[in-house]
Protein backbone atom coordinates (compact mmCIF):
# COMPACT_ATOMS: atom_id res chain seq x y z
CA UNK A 1 0.00 0.00 0.00
CA UNK A 2 2.85 2.40 0.75
CA UNK A 3 4.27 1.72 -2.72
CA UNK A 4 0.96 2.72 -4.32
CA UNK A 5 1.20 6.11 -2.60
CA UNK A 6 4.78 6.57 -3.83
CA UNK A 7 4.05 5.70 -7.46
CA UNK A 8 2.62 9.15 -8.44
CA UNK A 9 5.61 10.82 -6.82
CA UNK A 10 8.01 8.55 -8.74
CA UNK A 11 6.19 9.27 -12.02
CA UNK A 12 6.33 13.04 -11.48
CA UNK A 13 9.97 12.86 -10.42
CA UNK A 14 10.86 10.77 -13.47
CA UNK A 15 9.30 13.31 -15.84
CA UNK A 16 10.97 16.21 -14.01
CA UNK A 17 14.43 14.63 -14.07
CA UNK A 18 14.07 13.74 -17.75
CA UNK A 19 13.12 17.31 -18.68
CA UNK A 20 15.80 18.70 -16.38
CA UNK A 21 18.47 16.63 -18.09
CA UNK A 22 17.35 17.88 -21.54
CA UNK A 23 17.43 21.53 -20.43
CA UNK A 24 20.82 21.14 -18.73
CA UNK A 25 22.33 19.59 -21.88
CA UNK A 26 21.37 22.75 -23.82
CA UNK A 27 22.48 25.21 -21.16
CA UNK A 28 25.82 23.58 -20.26
CA UNK A 29 26.98 20.88 -22.73
CA UNK A 30 30.10 20.23 -20.61
CA UNK A 31 28.12 18.62 -17.73
CA UNK A 32 27.45 15.37 -19.56
CA UNK A 33 27.84 13.19 -16.46
CA UNK A 34 25.14 15.10 -14.59
CA UNK A 35 22.83 14.92 -17.60
CA UNK A 36 23.42 11.17 -17.89
CA UNK A 37 22.63 10.68 -14.17
CA UNK A 38 19.41 12.70 -14.36
CA UNK A 39 18.23 10.88 -17.48
CA UNK A 40 19.06 7.47 -15.93
CA UNK A 41 17.25 8.20 -12.68
CA UNK A 42 14.30 9.59 -14.59
CA UNK A 43 13.99 6.43 -16.67
CA UNK A 44 14.27 4.29 -13.53
CA UNK A 45 11.46 6.21 -11.79
CA UNK A 46 9.23 5.98 -14.86
CA UNK A 47 9.94 2.24 -15.17
CA UNK A 48 8.93 1.66 -11.53
CA UNK A 49 5.81 3.78 -12.03
CA UNK A 50 4.64 1.78 -15.08
CA UNK A 51 5.38 -1.61 -13.41
CA UNK A 52 3.46 -0.61 -10.27
CA UNK A 53 0.47 0.59 -12.32
CA UNK A 54 0.51 -2.24 -14.89
CA UNK A 55 -2.86 -3.75 -13.95
CA UNK A 56 -4.52 -0.35 -13.72
CA UNK A 57 -3.09 0.68 -17.11
CA UNK A 58 -4.20 -2.60 -18.68
CA UNK A 59 -7.77 -2.13 -17.43
CA UNK A 60 -7.76 1.54 -18.51
CA UNK A 61 -6.51 0.73 -22.02
CA UNK A 62 -9.29 -1.81 -22.58
CA UNK A 63 -12.01 0.82 -22.28
CA UNK A 64 -13.69 2.18 -25.44
CA UNK A 65 -13.13 5.80 -24.43
CA UNK A 66 -9.43 5.12 -23.99
CA UNK A 67 -9.12 3.66 -27.46
CA UNK A 68 -10.89 6.68 -28.97
CA UNK A 69 -8.71 9.07 -26.98
CA UNK A 70 -5.59 7.19 -28.01
CA UNK A 71 -6.58 7.49 -31.67
CA UNK A 72 -7.09 11.23 -31.22
CA UNK A 73 -3.71 11.65 -29.55
CA UNK A 74 -2.07 9.56 -32.28
CA UNK A 75 -3.67 11.74 -34.99
CA UNK A 76 -2.39 14.88 -33.26
CA UNK A 77 1.11 13.43 -33.03
CA UNK A 78 1.06 12.42 -36.69
CA UNK A 79 -0.10 15.88 -37.80
CA UNK A 80 2.56 17.49 -35.63
CA UNK A 81 5.20 15.26 -37.23
CA UNK A 82 4.00 16.20 -40.72
CA UNK A 83 4.17 19.90 -39.89
CA UNK A 84 7.67 19.50 -38.42
CA UNK A 85 8.87 17.71 -41.56
CA UNK A 86 7.31 20.34 -43.86
CA UNK A 87 8.91 23.19 -41.92
CA UNK A 88 12.26 21.40 -41.99
CA UNK A 89 12.07 21.01 -45.78
CA UNK A 90 10.97 24.63 -46.26
CA UNK A 91 13.87 25.91 -44.16
CA UNK A 92 16.41 23.76 -46.01
CA UNK A 93 15.00 23.93 -49.56
CA UNK A 94 12.50 26.80 -49.52
CA UNK A 95 12.03 29.38 -52.29
CA UNK A 96 11.46 33.14 -52.12
CA UNK A 97 8.95 35.23 -54.06
CA UNK A 98 8.82 39.02 -54.28
CA UNK A 99 5.30 40.38 -54.84
CA UNK A 100 6.13 44.02 -54.08
CA UNK A 101 5.30 46.52 -56.82
CA UNK A 102 8.86 47.86 -57.12
CA UNK A 103 10.53 44.43 -56.57
CA UNK A 104 12.14 45.94 -53.50
CA UNK A 105 13.20 42.55 -52.12
CA UNK A 106 14.65 41.21 -55.42
CA UNK A 107 18.33 41.51 -56.25
CA UNK A 108 19.43 42.90 -59.60
CA UNK A 109 20.90 40.57 -62.26
CA UNK A 110 24.35 42.10 -61.70
CA UNK A 111 24.23 41.29 -57.98
CA UNK A 112 23.07 37.73 -58.65
CA UNK A 113 25.92 37.29 -61.13
CA UNK A 114 28.49 38.57 -58.64
CA UNK A 115 27.14 36.33 -55.86
CA UNK A 116 27.06 33.32 -58.20
CA UNK A 117 30.74 33.81 -59.10
CA UNK A 118 31.84 34.37 -55.49
CA UNK A 119 34.57 31.89 -54.53
CA UNK A 120 35.81 33.27 -51.22
CA UNK A 121 34.22 34.02 -47.87
CA UNK A 122 33.13 37.58 -47.15
CA UNK A 123 32.25 38.70 -43.63
CA UNK A 124 29.94 41.71 -43.39
CA UNK A 125 29.67 43.57 -40.08
CA UNK A 126 26.86 46.13 -39.93
CA UNK A 127 27.28 48.74 -37.21
CA UNK A 128 23.69 49.77 -36.63
CA UNK A 129 20.71 49.17 -34.35
CA UNK A 130 16.97 48.74 -34.79
CA UNK A 131 16.25 52.41 -34.09
CA UNK A 132 18.57 53.57 -36.84
CA UNK A 133 17.05 54.65 -40.19
CA UNK A 134 19.34 52.40 -42.22
CA UNK A 135 18.95 49.21 -40.20
CA UNK A 136 15.85 47.91 -41.99
CA UNK A 137 17.34 48.58 -45.44
CA UNK A 138 20.56 46.74 -44.55
CA UNK A 139 18.59 43.81 -43.17
CA UNK A 140 16.24 43.51 -46.19
CA UNK A 141 19.09 43.66 -48.70
CA UNK A 142 21.60 41.45 -46.91
CA UNK A 143 19.00 38.73 -46.31
CA UNK A 144 18.93 38.32 -50.09
CA UNK A 145 22.74 38.21 -50.24
CA UNK A 146 23.04 35.50 -47.59
CA UNK A 147 20.17 33.52 -49.11
CA UNK A 148 21.84 33.55 -52.55
CA UNK A 149 25.41 32.80 -51.53
CA UNK A 150 26.68 30.64 -48.63
CA UNK A 151 29.97 32.58 -48.83
CA UNK A 152 28.34 35.63 -47.22
CA UNK A 153 28.04 35.98 -43.44
CA UNK A 154 26.42 39.00 -41.77
CA UNK A 155 26.77 40.22 -38.19
CA UNK A 156 24.94 43.18 -36.67
CA UNK A 157 26.70 45.19 -33.97
CA UNK A 158 25.30 48.07 -31.96
CA UNK A 159 28.19 50.57 -31.78
CA UNK A 160 26.76 52.11 -28.61
CA UNK A 161 26.93 48.78 -26.77
CA UNK A 162 30.23 47.69 -28.34
CA UNK A 163 32.32 50.89 -28.67
CA UNK A 164 35.62 48.99 -28.61
CA UNK A 165 34.66 46.93 -31.66
CA UNK A 166 33.48 50.03 -33.47
CA UNK A 167 36.78 51.72 -32.66
CA UNK A 168 38.76 48.74 -33.96
CA UNK A 169 36.92 48.98 -37.31
CA UNK A 170 37.35 52.78 -37.43
CA UNK A 171 33.60 53.43 -37.45
CA UNK A 172 32.84 57.16 -37.42
CA UNK A 173 29.08 57.11 -38.07
CA UNK A 174 26.07 54.91 -37.52
CA UNK A 175 24.75 52.65 -40.33
CA UNK A 176 28.18 51.63 -41.60
CA UNK A 177 28.81 48.18 -43.07
CA UNK A 178 32.33 46.72 -43.11
CA UNK A 179 33.15 44.13 -45.80
CA UNK A 180 36.11 41.89 -44.99
CA UNK A 181 37.72 39.22 -47.15
CA UNK A 182 41.26 38.17 -46.35
CA UNK A 183 43.24 41.32 -45.63
CA UNK A 184 41.00 43.63 -47.67
CA UNK A 185 38.43 45.84 -45.95
CA UNK A 186 35.78 48.09 -47.53
CA UNK A 187 33.42 50.48 -45.69
CA UNK A 188 29.89 51.24 -46.90
CA UNK A 189 28.02 54.17 -45.36
CA UNK A 190 24.88 54.24 -47.52
CA UNK A 191 22.67 51.10 -47.58
CA UNK A 192 21.89 50.73 -51.28
CA UNK A 193 22.24 47.63 -53.41
CA UNK A 194 24.68 49.36 -55.76
CA UNK A 195 26.99 50.29 -52.87
CA UNK A 196 26.80 46.82 -51.30
CA UNK A 197 27.48 45.01 -54.58
CA UNK A 198 30.29 47.42 -55.44
CA UNK A 199 31.90 46.80 -52.07
CA UNK A 200 31.55 43.06 -52.58
CA UNK A 201 33.31 43.33 -55.94
CA UNK A 202 36.11 45.52 -54.61
CA UNK A 203 36.80 43.43 -51.51
CA UNK A 204 37.13 40.22 -53.56
CA UNK A 205 39.17 41.57 -56.49
CA UNK A 206 42.87 40.80 -56.57
CA UNK A 207 43.66 43.94 -58.56
CA UNK A 208 41.83 47.04 -59.75
CA UNK A 209 41.64 48.31 -63.32
CA UNK A 210 43.02 51.79 -64.00
CA UNK A 211 41.03 54.23 -66.12
CA UNK A 212 42.56 57.39 -67.61
CA UNK A 213 40.46 60.39 -68.63
CA UNK A 214 42.27 62.44 -71.25
CA UNK A 215 42.44 66.21 -70.74
CA UNK A 216 44.10 69.21 -72.33
CA UNK A 217 41.72 69.70 -75.28
CA UNK A 218 38.61 71.14 -73.64
CA UNK A 219 37.33 67.71 -72.52
CA UNK A 220 34.72 67.30 -69.82
CA UNK A 221 36.47 67.17 -66.46
CA UNK A 222 35.99 64.44 -63.85
CA UNK A 223 36.57 67.08 -61.15
CA UNK A 224 33.84 69.37 -62.50
CA UNK A 225 30.65 69.17 -60.41
CA UNK A 226 28.59 71.41 -62.70
CA UNK A 227 26.01 70.07 -65.16
CA UNK A 228 28.58 69.55 -67.90
CA UNK A 229 31.15 67.82 -65.71
CA UNK A 230 31.91 64.13 -65.22
CA UNK A 231 32.20 64.04 -61.42
CA UNK A 232 29.16 61.75 -61.00
CA UNK A 233 30.49 59.37 -63.66
CA UNK A 234 33.83 59.28 -61.83
CA UNK A 235 32.10 58.55 -58.51
CA UNK A 236 30.13 55.72 -60.11
CA UNK A 237 33.26 54.16 -61.58
CA UNK A 238 35.14 54.39 -58.29
CA UNK A 239 32.17 52.85 -56.48
CA UNK A 240 32.52 49.85 -58.80
CA UNK A 241 36.15 49.32 -57.87
CA UNK A 242 38.02 51.19 -60.60
CA UNK A 243 41.01 53.46 -60.09
CA UNK A 244 40.25 56.69 -61.95
CA UNK A 245 42.91 59.23 -62.97
CA UNK A 246 43.28 62.06 -65.48
CA UNK A 247 46.15 63.52 -67.41
CA UNK A 248 47.59 64.90 -70.65
CA UNK A 249 49.62 62.95 -73.17
CA UNK A 250 51.53 66.09 -74.06
CA UNK A 251 52.88 66.68 -70.55
CA UNK A 252 53.06 63.05 -69.41
CA UNK A 253 54.36 60.60 -72.06
CA UNK A 254 54.13 57.72 -69.55
CA UNK A 255 50.47 58.33 -68.78
CA UNK A 256 49.27 55.15 -70.51
CA UNK A 257 51.96 52.75 -69.31
CA UNK A 258 49.84 51.09 -66.61
CA UNK A 259 46.40 52.11 -67.92
CA UNK A 260 43.72 49.61 -68.89
CA UNK A 261 41.26 51.97 -70.58
CA UNK A 262 41.74 55.45 -72.05
CA UNK A 263 38.59 57.59 -72.08
CA UNK A 264 38.40 60.66 -74.32
CA UNK A 265 35.34 62.60 -73.02
CA UNK A 266 34.23 65.16 -75.60
CA UNK A 267 37.33 67.09 -76.72
CA UNK A 268 36.77 70.59 -78.15
CA UNK A 269 40.24 71.10 -79.63
CA UNK A 270 42.45 69.06 -81.94
CA UNK A 271 44.78 66.43 -80.54
CA UNK A 272 48.44 66.83 -81.48
CA UNK A 273 50.03 64.27 -83.84
CA UNK A 274 52.35 63.07 -81.08
CA UNK A 275 49.32 62.34 -78.88
CA UNK A 276 47.63 60.38 -81.66
CA UNK A 277 50.80 58.32 -82.15
CA UNK A 278 50.87 57.48 -78.43
CA UNK A 279 47.19 56.49 -78.52
CA UNK A 280 47.87 54.31 -81.57
CA UNK A 281 50.75 52.56 -79.80
CA UNK A 282 48.57 52.06 -76.72
CA UNK A 283 45.83 50.45 -78.83
CA UNK A 284 48.27 48.27 -80.76
CA UNK A 285 49.62 46.90 -77.47
CA UNK A 286 46.17 45.77 -76.39
CA UNK A 287 44.93 48.95 -74.73
CA UNK A 288 41.23 49.76 -74.78
CA UNK A 289 39.75 53.07 -75.91
CA UNK A 290 36.46 54.84 -75.22
CA UNK A 291 35.76 57.84 -77.44
CA UNK A 292 32.84 60.15 -76.58
CA UNK A 293 32.80 62.60 -79.49
CA UNK A 294 30.25 65.38 -79.92
CA UNK A 295 29.01 66.50 -83.36
CA UNK A 296 30.03 69.81 -84.93
CA UNK A 297 33.28 70.04 -82.94
CA UNK A 298 36.89 70.18 -84.08
CA UNK A 299 38.85 67.30 -82.58
CA UNK A 300 41.32 66.44 -85.31
CA UNK A 301 40.29 62.82 -84.88
CA UNK A 302 38.47 62.36 -88.19
CA UNK A 303 41.60 61.36 -90.18
CA UNK A 304 42.77 59.15 -87.31
CA UNK A 305 39.50 57.21 -86.91
CA UNK A 306 39.25 56.86 -90.70
CA UNK A 307 42.38 54.69 -90.55
CA UNK A 308 40.27 52.31 -88.47
CA UNK A 309 37.50 52.40 -91.06
CA UNK A 310 35.27 54.74 -89.04
CA UNK A 311 33.49 57.91 -90.13
CA UNK A 312 31.76 60.36 -87.78
CA UNK A 313 28.75 62.32 -88.98
CA UNK A 314 28.09 64.29 -91.03
CA UNK A 315 25.67 66.61 -89.30
CA UNK A 316 23.40 65.90 -86.36
CA UNK A 317 20.97 62.98 -86.23
CA UNK A 318 17.29 63.97 -86.20
CA UNK A 319 14.75 61.30 -85.28
CA UNK A 320 11.01 62.17 -85.20
CA UNK A 321 10.20 58.66 -83.98
CA UNK A 322 12.68 58.23 -81.09
CA UNK A 323 12.98 61.61 -79.45
CA UNK A 324 12.00 63.24 -76.17
CA UNK A 325 8.29 64.12 -76.34
CA UNK A 326 7.71 67.81 -77.14
CA UNK A 327 11.47 68.30 -77.01
CA UNK A 328 14.03 69.06 -79.64
CA UNK A 329 14.01 66.53 -82.51
CA UNK A 330 17.78 66.27 -82.07
CA UNK A 331 17.37 65.10 -78.44
CA UNK A 332 17.18 61.36 -79.00
CA UNK A 333 15.56 58.81 -76.72
CA UNK A 334 17.17 55.68 -78.13
CA UNK A 335 15.27 52.41 -77.66
CA UNK A 336 16.91 50.24 -80.32
CA UNK A 337 19.85 48.16 -79.09
CA UNK A 338 21.78 45.23 -80.49
CA UNK A 339 22.45 41.96 -78.69
CA UNK A 340 26.02 42.85 -77.79
CA UNK A 341 27.34 42.22 -74.28
CA UNK A 342 27.34 45.97 -73.59
CA UNK A 343 23.62 46.38 -74.28
CA UNK A 344 22.27 42.87 -73.68
CA UNK A 345 19.11 42.96 -71.58
CA UNK A 346 18.61 46.73 -71.87
CA UNK A 347 15.05 47.88 -71.13
CA UNK A 348 15.56 51.57 -70.23
CA UNK A 349 16.17 53.98 -73.15
CA UNK A 350 19.35 56.02 -73.48
CA UNK A 351 18.97 59.79 -73.67
CA UNK A 352 21.36 61.47 -76.10
CA UNK A 353 20.95 65.28 -75.97
CA UNK A 354 22.55 65.55 -79.42
CA UNK A 355 24.38 62.94 -81.46
CA UNK A 356 26.18 62.16 -84.68
CA UNK A 357 26.28 58.90 -86.56
CA UNK A 358 29.11 56.36 -86.52
CA UNK A 359 29.74 54.56 -89.83
CA UNK A 360 32.11 51.69 -90.51
CA UNK A 361 33.70 51.11 -93.93
CA UNK A 362 34.80 47.50 -94.08
CA UNK A 363 36.87 48.12 -97.21
CA UNK A 364 38.92 50.84 -95.54
CA UNK A 365 39.52 48.93 -92.30
CA UNK A 366 42.08 46.29 -91.52
CA UNK A 367 41.04 42.72 -92.26
CA UNK A 368 41.19 41.69 -88.58
CA UNK A 369 38.73 44.36 -87.40
CA UNK A 370 35.00 43.95 -86.98
CA UNK A 371 32.40 46.60 -86.11
CA UNK A 372 29.19 46.06 -84.10
CA UNK A 373 26.54 48.74 -83.70
CA UNK A 374 25.31 49.24 -80.13
CA UNK A 375 22.50 51.77 -80.61
CA UNK A 376 20.42 52.51 -83.69
CA UNK A 377 18.18 55.38 -84.74
CA UNK A 378 14.84 54.65 -86.40
CA UNK A 379 14.14 54.45 -90.10
CA UNK A 380 12.52 57.89 -89.89
CA UNK A 381 15.81 59.52 -88.86
CA UNK A 382 18.15 61.56 -90.99
CA UNK A 383 21.42 63.48 -90.61
CA UNK A 384 20.68 67.21 -90.58
CA UNK A 385 23.51 69.23 -92.14
CA UNK A 386 21.87 72.66 -92.30
CA UNK A 387 20.19 74.40 -89.36
CA UNK A 388 18.64 77.47 -90.98
CA UNK A 389 15.20 76.49 -89.61
CA UNK A 390 13.97 76.20 -86.03
CA UNK A 391 12.40 72.81 -86.74
CA UNK A 392 14.69 70.65 -88.89
CA UNK A 393 13.09 69.05 -91.94
CA UNK A 394 14.41 66.38 -94.24
CA UNK A 395 15.80 67.94 -97.42
CA UNK A 396 16.16 65.45 -100.21
CA UNK A 397 19.56 65.60 -101.85
CA UNK A 398 21.22 67.37 -98.91
CA UNK A 399 20.39 65.36 -95.80
CA UNK A 400 21.27 61.68 -95.44
CA UNK A 401 18.47 59.25 -94.59
CA UNK A 402 18.81 56.83 -91.66
CA UNK A 403 18.85 54.56 -89.78
CA UNK A 404 22.26 55.21 -88.25
CA UNK A 405 24.54 53.61 -85.69
CA UNK A 406 24.86 56.08 -82.81
CA UNK A 407 27.49 54.04 -80.96
CA UNK A 408 29.55 51.01 -81.84
CA UNK A 409 32.28 48.58 -80.86
CA UNK A 410 35.39 48.09 -82.93
CA UNK A 411 37.08 44.81 -82.00
CA UNK A 412 39.66 42.43 -83.37
CA UNK A 413 38.40 39.17 -84.80
CA UNK A 414 38.91 35.90 -82.98
CA UNK A 415 42.29 34.40 -83.77
CA UNK A 416 42.58 30.79 -85.02
CA UNK A 417 44.07 29.76 -81.69
CA UNK A 418 40.69 30.37 -80.10
CA UNK A 419 41.76 33.32 -77.94
CA UNK A 420 38.94 35.66 -76.94
CA UNK A 421 38.12 38.75 -78.99
CA UNK A 422 40.40 41.64 -78.01
CA UNK A 423 38.38 44.88 -77.78
CA UNK A 424 39.95 47.89 -79.45
CA UNK A 425 37.49 50.72 -78.85
CA UNK A 426 33.95 51.83 -78.14
CA UNK A 427 32.94 55.02 -79.91
CA UNK A 428 29.84 57.09 -79.11
CA UNK A 429 28.62 60.07 -81.12
CA UNK A 430 27.90 62.10 -77.99
CA UNK A 431 29.57 62.85 -74.65
CA UNK A 432 26.87 64.82 -72.79
CA UNK A 433 24.88 61.65 -72.03
CA UNK A 434 27.45 60.75 -69.32
CA UNK A 435 27.66 64.27 -67.88
CA UNK A 436 26.23 65.24 -64.50
CA UNK A 437 23.09 66.61 -66.16
CA UNK A 438 22.12 63.29 -67.81
CA UNK A 439 24.03 60.41 -66.21
CA UNK A 440 21.31 59.89 -63.60
CA UNK A 441 18.97 58.83 -66.38
CA UNK A 442 18.82 55.02 -65.85
CA UNK A 443 19.74 53.99 -69.39
CA UNK A 444 22.64 56.45 -69.55
CA UNK A 445 24.26 55.19 -66.35
CA UNK A 446 23.90 51.56 -67.45
CA UNK A 447 25.29 52.17 -70.92
CA UNK A 448 28.32 54.14 -69.73
CA UNK A 449 29.20 51.65 -66.99
CA UNK A 450 28.72 48.65 -69.27
CA UNK A 451 30.89 50.15 -72.01
CA UNK A 452 33.72 50.77 -69.55
CA UNK A 453 33.28 47.35 -67.94
CA UNK A 454 33.44 45.53 -71.28
CA UNK A 455 36.54 47.45 -72.34
CA UNK A 456 38.17 46.73 -68.98
CA UNK A 457 37.32 43.03 -69.39
CA UNK A 458 35.26 43.05 -66.20
CA UNK A 459 32.70 40.36 -67.04
CA UNK A 460 31.00 40.54 -63.63
CA UNK A 461 30.08 44.18 -64.24
CA UNK A 462 28.62 43.77 -67.74
CA UNK A 463 24.96 43.83 -66.83
CA UNK A 464 22.26 46.16 -65.70
CA UNK A 465 23.34 48.08 -62.62
CA UNK A 466 21.62 47.15 -59.35
CA UNK A 467 18.06 48.36 -59.05
CA UNK A 468 17.12 51.17 -56.75
CA UNK A 469 13.58 51.54 -55.41
CA UNK A 470 12.86 54.73 -57.32
CA UNK A 471 9.90 55.92 -59.31
CA UNK A 472 10.31 55.11 -63.02
CA UNK A 473 8.42 57.70 -65.11
CA UNK A 474 6.74 56.82 -68.39
CA UNK A 475 8.31 58.85 -71.20
CA UNK A 476 6.21 58.55 -74.38
CA UNK A 477 7.56 58.91 -77.87
CA UNK A 478 5.74 61.29 -80.28
CA UNK A 479 3.40 58.56 -81.57
CA UNK A 480 2.41 57.53 -78.04
CA UNK A 481 2.02 61.19 -77.08
CA UNK A 482 -0.42 61.86 -79.94
CA UNK A 483 -2.38 58.71 -79.06
CA UNK A 484 -2.66 59.76 -75.41
CA UNK A 485 -3.74 63.25 -76.47
CA UNK A 486 -6.43 61.87 -78.76
CA UNK A 487 -7.80 59.45 -76.15
CA UNK A 488 -7.58 61.54 -72.98
CA UNK A 489 -8.29 65.02 -74.30
CA UNK A 490 -10.77 64.33 -77.09
CA UNK A 491 -12.20 60.80 -77.13
CA UNK A 492 -13.12 60.31 -73.45
CA UNK A 493 -14.72 63.78 -72.96
CA UNK A 494 -16.66 63.42 -76.23
CA UNK A 495 -17.87 59.95 -75.20
CA UNK A 496 -19.06 61.24 -71.80
CA UNK A 497 -20.83 64.17 -73.52
CA UNK A 498 -22.54 61.82 -75.96
CA UNK A 499 -23.69 59.51 -73.16
CA UNK A 500 -24.98 62.47 -71.16
CA UNK A 501 -27.00 63.85 -74.09
CA UNK A 502 -28.40 60.40 -74.87
CA UNK A 503 -29.53 59.82 -71.27
CA UNK A 504 -31.03 63.34 -71.10
CA UNK A 505 -33.05 62.84 -74.30
CA UNK A 506 -34.27 59.43 -73.16
CA UNK A 507 -35.43 60.73 -69.80
CA UNK A 508 -37.10 63.71 -71.44
CA UNK A 509 -39.12 61.43 -73.71
CA UNK A 510 -40.54 59.48 -70.74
Amino acid sequence: MALNHLLPILGTAGIGMGLGGMVLSQIDPTRQSTVFALEGLGLLCLFVYFVGNWKRLKTFSSRRSTRLGFNGILSILLMTGILVIINFLVIRHGARWDFSETQHFSLAPQTLQVLGNLKQNVAITVFSHERSPGFRTYRDLLEGYTYTSPQISVTYVDPEQAPDKARDHEISKIDTAVFQSGERTIHVTKPTEMNLTSALIRVTKDQTKRLIFLEGHGERQITDQERGGFSLARDNLEAHGYTVARGSLMTDPTLLEDADVLIVPGPRESLAPVELRRITRFASEGGRLLFLLDPRTTTGLDPWVSEWGLTLGPGVVVDPEDRVAQGSPTALLVRRFTNHAVTKGFTAPVLLPVSQSVTFDRQAAAADLTFTSLMQSSEQSWAETTFHQTTPELEEGQDIKGPFALAGVLARKTEPSGSPVTPAMVIVGNSAFASNAYVKFPGNADFFLNAVSWLADESTLISISPKESTFAPFIPNPTQEHLLLAVQVFSIPFLLLFLGVTIWRRRRSL
